[in-house]
């Protein structure tokens, strides 16, 4: 039996449906409240983490949960990078863990699969905008998963009374730049 069922039996990693947005929300409202990997200071509302559930769905982009024993305990997806045409071949990855359930693996594997799914999108980088150079889990977690540091902004966002830098990391997707994109590709 490996580790990770051992630390928790019965678990599975798949992609999230609507019914999911409650669990997700809540995850999310905790690590804004009580974290630093968000930027946000109020936790958004279950209808706006609807909107932003969609839109992720309607891009054609991948939105996975992880699961134990049918409760979500965690939740990754890759939304686009930016809004301009140019960008439309690179993703950034979000994944959060419910704090009762960190250090099992699920961020791991959550990761993984977030990664296979936007390559078999035709998507060829993937930024990780880590808030919080102390978030040491995010980091690691990232290079384990072939990312590299790329930089980190000093001091941009301002939370619980301190001032928090953003570390960016990258990795290639697929055949990243050594290919030219098919032109229908993520159009």
């Amino acid at each position: 039996m490996s580790t990770a069922s051992r630390l928790a039996p019965n678990r599975q990693i798949r992609p999230a449906v609507s019914g999911d947005v409650a669990a997700v929300q809540a995850i999310y409202a905790h690590q804004v409240l009580h974290g630093t990997a968000s930027f946000e200071i109020e936790p958004p509302a279950i209808e706006e983490m609807q909107q932003r559930y969609a839109t992720v769905i309607a891009r054609g982009l991948p939105f996975l949960v992880a699961e134990v024993e049918g409760r979500v305990v965690g939740y990754g997806y890759a939304g686009s990078y930016r809004p301009r045409p140019a960008y439309r071949f690179t993703v950034e990855d979000s994944i959060y863990i419910h704090p009762d359930w960190h250090g099992r693996g699920f961020g791991r594997e959550l990761l993984a699969g977030v990664i296979a799914k936007c390559e078999a999108a035709g998507c060829r980088q993937m930024v990780a905008v880590i808030g919080d150079s102390a978030n040491v889990a995010s980091v690691r977690l990232h290079a384990s998963a072939g990312f590299r540091p790329v930089g980190v902004l000093q001091c941009v966002g301002f939370k619980f009374g301190r001032w928090l830098d953003t570390v960016l990391m990258q990795r290639a997707l697929g055949p990243g730049a050594d290919t030219l994109p098919a032109e229908s590709a993520r159009a």
